[in-house]
């Protein structure tokens, strides 16, 4: 497995180090879990991402609400 090196700011180094002390782990495996968090939680925008037609559809979304379209009723959607 390859490796990273990854600036954190020294407060909150000091701080990882104290919970990976107290919770008799190593700071690497606190990242790691993190990591893996942060990937799941962003893994529903990534697959829509992944699709252009979703950007196309976003994109245009996003233009209509600034142009102040209005909006659909749920009647009006189509299933």
């Amino acid at each position: 497995m390859g490796t990273a090196t990854v600036r954190i700011p020294e407060e909150k180094r000091d701080i990882l180090r104290i919970i990976a002390g107290i919770e008799r782990t190593e700071m690497k495996e606190i990242l790691s879990a993190l990591i893996d968090e942060y990937i799941e939680r962003h893994k529903e925008t990534l697959d829509l991402l992944s699709k252009p037609e979703w950007i196309d559809i976003i994109a245009r979304g996003k233009n209509e609400v600034e142009q102040g379209v209005a909006g659909k009723r749920l009647d009006e959607l189509a299933d």
